[in-house]
């Protein structure tokens, strides 16, 4: 599901069962992050689905990139594997708006 960085914002502060996530490459990741984030590269290919086939599948992922391209096909992935609850911050970190901090 696609969300505007505000819809994002107020879903995540609202839910306490949030994990975020940033599927973007080890070196965009370690350029700066939104708080508390995780990286999975979804470039990984069978790596990524297999990281993502250990995560708890109960929990609310809140997905993002650079420009919401690949978490929105991330998002699909999560959901092909059981994951029901990945939301896509529309326009990644790219419009983000809020704190960006080092890994």
């Amino acid at each position: 599901m696609n969300l505007t960085q505000e819809d994002w914002i107020s879903q995540l502060e609202a839910d306490e069962n949030a994990v975020i996530l940033d599927v973007r490459t080890e070196d965009e990741y370690n350029d700066g992050i939104i708080t508390n984030a995780i990286n999975i590269d979804i470039h990984m290919g069978q790596g990524f689905v297999n990281e993502i086939e250990t995560l708890d599948k109960n929990k609310n992922y809140y997905v993002y990139c650079r420009s919401g391209a690949r978490s929105a096909k991330a998002c699909e992935v999560m959901n092909e594997l059981g994951i029901e609850n990945a939301f896509n911050l529309t326009g990644g970190i790219l419009a983000w708006n809020g704190d960006i901090v080092a890994p």
